[in-house]
């Protein structure tokens, strides 16, 4: 291969750390990108649920990526967007399959946006601007830390949703992700010192909106640019 021919990553070296923290915090997929607001604003009323979630799509980004990244060569241009929707809802198949027979109550406490996660813009927007284009192993990595951003995100606006509107955090988490998740449950508040708006859809804008906010200031005080995030390649 040629200097020519080779994609960013391979020419000039993959930075993998700047590919993690874009996805933890620098281009996260809710607080930068706003993207994938739909199960945000209906799963997190509590943190267990956003947890739930943001986990099942973190698994179907990271395999969707690596599947995209494998066969990008002979996915022609054409053709790459039903491909990828294609290979979406195969990976949004097992793992749905998978909580069903696993993680059953939280299968039936997710519902219908397990497969949804076939229309969420998150998955599609890194395939096209990354897994298309770089290696299989950044393209990897690329998904699965867009995911446990998603799945960071979903997890405090969850929390802080519970915790304001109930006073726990990770209620029933023994129960809808298994036993050896009983260590995250606590009660914080007493029950009746909750505001009831925080569980209710009006609270999940206001709780995105206030992080939102408390991402923004500390990027300021960190001397970051202030810009809207997009799905961009890293090399």
């Amino acid at each position: 291969m040629t200097t020519a021919d080779a994609t960013p990553a391979e020419s000039q070296g993959t930075d993998y750390r700047r590919i993690v923290r874009d996805g933890i915090w620098d281009n996260n997929g809710v607080f930068c990108m706003l993207l994938g607001m739909c199960p945000t604003m209906a799963i997190t009323t509590s943190a267990t649920n956003g947890l739930g979630m943001g986990l099942a799509t973190a698994a179907v980004m990271a395999a969707s990526s690596l599947l995209v990244a494998l066969f990008r060569k002979y996915i022609t241009q054409e053709v790459r967007i039903p491909v990828y929707i294609l290979i979406v809802a195969a990976m949004v198949t097992v793992v749905d399959l998978t909580m069903n027979a696993w993680m059953h109550e939280m299968y039936k406490v997710l519902g219908l946006f397990i497969p949804l996660i076939v229309s969420n813009c998150l998955p599609l927007a890194r395939l096209e601007a990354f897994a298309a284009r770089e290696p299989v192993l950044p393209s990897f990595i690329d998904g699965l830390f867009m995911g446990l951003g998603f799945t960071l995100s979903l997890t405090i606006i969850g929390g802080v949703r519970e915790l304001i509107g109930a006073g726990t955090l990770f209620a029933s988490a023994s129960l809808l992700l298994g036993p050896a998740f009983e260590f995250l449950e606590m009660r914080v508040m007493p029950a009746e010192a909750g505001v009831l708006m925080f569980i209710l859809p009006p609270g999940g804008f206001l709780a995105t909106g206030l992080l939102l906010v408390g991402k923004r200031m500390l990027d300021v005080r960190a001397g970051k640019p202030i810009a809207m995030g997009g799905a961009h390649s890293v090399g």
